[in-house]
């Protein structure tokens, strides 16, 4: 399977590390943008599966909003040889702007997650584009797969607000504590370095 490519469009450098850390993770290419012309020219290259962006810098009423669009509507190509990668969107709501775009999301069909969310919910909605996209073959069922080394109280806080219907139901769940983000740094680099190791183990057999 070739590299996943995850494009996120946020001017937020909060969202942007969270989003970033996480996705990290799984060893897919992730790369951040914070302004629509910058969107454009990567949206241009057909390089991504999933762009995760947040509808404050792509203007409904922008250029960037409606190739969103389009491309959130398009089928899945036939075509095996086809090299573009199939790309979904996933537009991420301020709360200050839940009010008037929320309802226009939902009458267009897109799919979208309000800030603050739900991590757990967030990456279902991830995982389940991500298939249609074609990059993976099956839904990633748990929260766990996505390689979070979750402290007892960050499961606490998942397993509370797992069943709720909003994303991301409170900026706690958001965003780990400094311990915790701490702890899921460090278990990372714990990871990478046995990664390496096990790469350069291969390479001698």
């Amino acid at each position: 399977m070739s590299e996943i490519g995850i494009l996120i469009v946020d001017d937020d450098v909060a969202s942007q590390r969270a989003l970033k850390n996480v996705l990290d993770s799984e060893g897919w290419l992730v790369r951040i943008v914070p302004e629509a012309s910058q969107a454009l020219t990567e949206l241009a290259t057909g390089a991504w599966n999933l762009a995760i962006v947040n509808v404050a810098v792509a203007d409904l009423g922008g250029p960037l909003f409606a190739i969103l669009r389009e491309l959130s509507n398009a089928g899945t190509p036939d075509d095996p040889e086809n090299p573009r990668k199939q790309l979904r969107v996933l537009f991420l709501v301020p709360l200050r702007l839940n009010a008037s775009v929320q309802p226009f999301l939902e009458r267009e069909a897109l799919p979208y997650s309000l800030k603050p969310y739900h991590l757990h919910e967030f990456f279902e909605k991830v995982s389940d584009l991500l298939v249609d996209s074609g990059a993976i073959q099956e839904p990633i069922s748990t929260i766990g797969n996505f390689g979070l080394k979750k402290t007892p109280a960050f499961k606490q806080r998942t397993s509370r607000h797992a069943r709720r219907g909003a994303m991301f139901a409170s900026r706690e769940d958001y965003q780990m504590t400094e311990e915790e983000m701490i702890d899921y740094e460090r278990q990372e680099e714990e990871d990478r370095k046995k990664r390496e190791k096990e790469r350069k183990d291969r390479e001698r057999l």
